[in-house]
């Protein structure tokens, strides 16, 4: 069939079965938007930002398991994309970003926006592509959405030079891909299971530790059902919220910076860490001469450079955590779990002498508290995004998140701004599903143009601004660490939220109470428009427990230990 590189590029997402695409048009991607105009195969959604195109497929991608596509034009088009690759790369999460560039004559001309797309997106892509003649884009295309969801997921880049789009050829989009020096291993090695299976049978205090590659293999079923033979005790990190469901007794909580003392403890005391999908991220480890020292360690991880990286391994096993887990699970059939009973009681001590808690108040709205009533009230039929700071901690701290892909947010990268268009995303994919965005004063207005998109499309997402009039997280290591100097994060100067939403399309609520918090948060979710809810929080309140950078794990600031009524 003969058609245009831009008619190519539509088709192959059609092909791919992509039902949203993301993006901005610009001169050198203008033949591709001209035949978007012409097709039905797929809807775009025009964002106001580049970044935010980027994040609301990343945030597509994550609530779905499917590749997200975001375009882009040339220049600071493309760079305005850079920050959402690499928050994608730094969760493994599959993308396709297409790029116009400028033509092939100009390349290396320093033309009007120009710019090496290829050369600085090598860093935070897991491929990238220039291509440089019409007859392999068809090849080029396949192999980007291959690439970006299988072995370790990741974003691939595809830059499409102007005068490609233009050219006519003949279009065959291959049925499969073959790339010689790329072969992901997804079956684990035979042997190393059995001694992993042998270690966690003599082992007398094993733990779980779950990490976000459990969520990217679809493998949370197989992680409950592995949990529920042994009696194992599970932590998860920020990543895995939700993979054991925020009720299951076995789940002590999230481990590391911010983690539970149980969860922080148990790490420190275990002589079996069976890590699945976990990378031993410096925010879980803390001070790493001090980390599972007296543990052996199972490393499953379907990136073999990921294990060793950090920590030495004991069993190491390269492969796909589903393929693994169906392999080893049957293995542990008869396995005694009462020798674990013992190590069970004392994790159950430990959660007892600290509970995730803070102190409630009647007087101030207390984040913790607003978080754990959007739980009440929407519970499971959420999907949770949220930005990064302080608000973000405190969410996967109290919301009883229950399935994976519930909670979407930026673990690795710690991108402000993410929230917002990851909401929008994920609402596309899921428009029966209430999506709440949990952000921040600072964070919000680093994408708050997407107001726009959200009303133009009629994507009702809801906002929740935890404002406490500063940078949140950066006040509280400046009040721990530097003297209460407070240097450039007072946030006393802000615009009016309600009017700034509704000047957008959008519904606004001013919050100050909780009886007020119950009132908009109900009506918000009955509205078919996006809202912004500005809820005053405790300003000084901070995020415990924690772990001082570089600190051991065992070294926790703790929440005040009061006993009484107001505790929760």
């Amino acid at each position: 069939m003969q058609m245009s590189g831009a008619q190519m590029v539509c088709e192959a997402i059609i092909a791919e079965g992509v039902k949203t695409v993301f993006g901005y048009p610009g001169g050198a991607i203008m033949h591709v938007y001209d035949e978007i105009y012409k097709q039905n195969g797929f809807k775009h959604i025009l964002n106001r930002h580049e970044q935010a195109s980027v994040h609301a497929a990343d945030g597509y991608a994550r609530a779905t398991g499917e590749v997200g596509v975001a375009m882009v034009t040339s220049g600071p088009g493309f760079t305005n994309a850079v920050t959402g690759l690499a928050t994608a790369y730094m969760d493994s999460i599959p993308l396709v970003v297409i790029s116009g560039q400028v033509p092939m004559s100009l390349i290396g001309t320093d033309g009007f926006q120009e710019i090496d797309a290829v050369g600085i997106s090598r860093p935070c892509t897991k491929h990238n592509f220039l291509v440089r003649s019409l007859e392999e884009l068809p090849r080029i295309l396949k192999e980007a959405f291959y690439l970006a969801r299988s072995g370790r997921p990741g974003p691939v880049l595809v830059d499409i030079p102007k005068d490609i789009t233009v050219d006519i050829g003949e279009f065959i989009y291959p049925d499969s891909v073959n790339i010689p020096t790329y072969k992901p291993t997804y079956k684990g090695n035979p042997k190393q299971i059995d001694k992993a299976v042998e270690a966690i049978k003599t082992a007398k205090k094993p733990l779980l530790y779950i990490g976000g590659g459990v969520v990217l293999s679809n493998a949370s079923g197989l992680v409950r059902a592995l949990a529920e033979k042994t009696q194992i005790p599970v932590v998860e990190t920020l990543m895995a919220r939700g993979v054991m469901g925020a009720k299951n007794p076995l789940l002590l909580g999230m481990l590391g910076m911010h983690g539970n003392y149980a969860s922080n403890m148990a790490m420190s005391e275990t002589d079996l860490v069976i890590s699945l999908g976990a990378r031993f991220d410096d925010r879980v480890t803390g001070k790493l001469s001090e980390f599972a020292k007296y543990a052996d360690i199972i490393h499953v991880d379907i990136d073999a450079a990921n294990i060793g990286k950090l920590v030495d391994v004991d069993y190491p096993i390269v492969g796909d955590i589903t393929e693994v887990l169906e392999v080893m699970i049957p293995l542990l059939d008869g396995v005694n779990t009462d020798r674990y009973q013992a190590w069970r009681e004392i994790l159950g001590r430990y959660d007892t002498l600290h509970p995730q808690s803070y102190v409630d108040s009647d007087e101030v709205i207390k984040p913790q508290w607003a978080i754990e009533r959007i739980g009440e009230l929407v519970g499971e039929n959420a999907i949770i995004t949220s930005d990064v700071g302080q608000h973000q901690m405190w969410a996967a701290q109290h919301y009883p998140f229950d399935r994976p892909r519930q909670w979407i947010n930026s673990g690795g990268l710690g991108t402000m701004g993410f929230g917002f268009p990851a909401a929008l995303g994920a609402k596309m994919a899921f428009p029966e599903k209430t999506v709440i965005n949990i952000t921040g004063d600072g964070s919000i207005l680093m994408n708050m143009q997407e107001l726009v998109t959200a009303a133009e499309y009629k994507i009702p997402v809801i906002n929740l601004i935890l404002n406490n009039q500063f940078l949140g997280m950066v006040r509280q290591w400046q009040t721990f660490f530097y003297e209460k100097r407070y240097s450039e994060t007072d946030l006393t100067f802000q615009p009016n939220w309600k009017a700034l939403a509704e000047a957008c399309g959008g519904i606004g609520y001013d919050v100050t109470t909780k009886k007020e918090f119950d009132a908009a948060i109900q009506d918000a979710i009955a509205q078919d428009k996006v809202c912004f809810m500005n809820v005053m929080i405790n300003r000084f309140e901070d995020v415990l427990p924690m772990v001082p950078s570089g600190g051991a794990l065992f070294n926790m600031m703790l929440p005040p230990k009061i006993e009484n009524k107001e505790m929760k």
